[in-house]
Protein backbone atom coordinates (compact mmCIF):
# COMPACT_ATOMS: atom_id res chain seq x y z
CA UNK A 1 0.00 0.00 0.00
CA UNK A 2 1.16 3.99 -0.63
CA UNK A 3 0.05 6.78 1.14
CA UNK A 4 -0.29 9.87 -0.72
CA UNK A 5 -0.18 12.99 1.35
CA UNK A 6 -0.99 16.25 -0.81
CA UNK A 7 -1.04 19.75 1.47
CA UNK A 8 -2.25 23.00 -0.15
CA UNK A 9 -2.36 26.22 1.47
CA UNK A 10 -5.25 28.57 0.45
CA UNK A 11 -5.27 32.43 -0.06
CA UNK A 12 -7.33 33.19 3.19
CA UNK A 13 -10.37 34.20 1.63
CA UNK A 14 -10.41 31.32 -1.24
CA UNK A 15 -10.18 28.45 1.30
CA UNK A 16 -13.88 27.90 1.38
CA UNK A 17 -13.82 27.38 -2.62
CA UNK A 18 -10.38 25.54 -1.99
CA UNK A 19 -12.12 22.73 -0.01
CA UNK A 20 -14.94 22.75 -2.21
CA UNK A 21 -13.09 22.17 -5.21
CA UNK A 22 -11.15 19.11 -3.30
CA UNK A 23 -14.59 18.03 -2.68
CA UNK A 24 -16.11 17.98 -6.18
CA UNK A 25 -12.53 17.43 -8.13
CA UNK A 26 -9.84 15.53 -6.20
CA UNK A 27 -12.12 12.91 -4.18
CA UNK A 28 -14.94 12.44 -6.79
CA UNK A 29 -11.49 11.85 -9.21
CA UNK A 30 -9.92 9.00 -7.05
CA UNK A 31 -12.95 7.32 -6.12
CA UNK A 32 -12.88 5.88 -9.23
CA UNK A 33 -9.33 5.25 -10.31
CA UNK A 34 -7.86 1.37 -9.57
CA UNK A 35 -6.01 0.36 -7.13
CA UNK A 36 -7.76 3.68 -4.75
CA UNK A 37 -8.22 2.16 -1.57
CA UNK A 38 -9.75 5.35 0.44
CA UNK A 39 -9.50 8.74 0.74
CA UNK A 40 -9.18 11.66 3.85
CA UNK A 41 -9.52 15.21 4.01
CA UNK A 42 -8.04 17.21 6.59
CA UNK A 43 -7.80 21.11 7.21
CA UNK A 44 -5.68 23.27 9.48
CA UNK A 45 -6.13 26.67 11.42
CA UNK A 46 -4.03 28.46 9.00
CA UNK A 47 -5.74 27.68 5.54
CA UNK A 48 -4.07 24.39 5.06
CA UNK A 49 -5.67 21.53 3.56
CA UNK A 50 -4.17 17.76 3.59
CA UNK A 51 -5.45 14.90 1.66
CA UNK A 52 -4.44 11.83 2.33
CA UNK A 53 -5.06 9.01 0.11
CA UNK A 54 -4.82 5.18 0.17
CA UNK A 55 -3.64 2.98 -3.40
CA UNK A 56 -2.87 -0.90 -3.45
CA UNK A 57 0.02 0.69 -6.05
CA UNK A 58 1.23 3.71 -7.91
CA UNK A 59 -0.80 6.70 -6.66
CA UNK A 60 -3.22 8.85 -9.00
CA UNK A 61 -1.49 12.44 -9.62
CA UNK A 62 -3.86 15.15 -8.25
CA UNK A 63 -4.54 17.91 -10.42
CA UNK A 64 -3.07 21.60 -9.77
CA UNK A 65 -5.79 23.70 -7.99
CA UNK A 66 -7.23 26.88 -9.65
CA UNK A 67 -3.76 29.19 -9.44
CA UNK A 68 -6.30 32.36 -7.84
CA UNK A 69 -6.76 29.73 -4.92
CA UNK A 70 -3.11 29.29 -3.42
CA UNK A 71 -0.43 31.18 -3.07
CA UNK A 72 2.26 28.51 -3.91
CA UNK A 73 1.93 25.15 -5.71
CA UNK A 74 0.71 22.63 -3.55
CA UNK A 75 3.45 19.60 -2.04
CA UNK A 76 3.24 16.22 -2.12
CA UNK A 77 4.60 12.86 -0.42
CA UNK A 78 4.31 9.45 -0.82
CA UNK A 79 4.57 7.06 2.31
CA UNK A 80 4.81 3.51 2.54
CA UNK A 81 3.71 1.50 5.68
CA UNK A 82 6.70 0.46 8.32
CA UNK A 83 7.12 -3.33 9.37
CA UNK A 84 8.49 -3.76 12.38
Amino acid sequence: MIVRMWEARAHPAEFPELLDWVYKAVVPAFAVEPGHLGTEVFRSGDERIVVLSRWRDQPAEIAEPPARLVPRPPHSWDFVPVDR
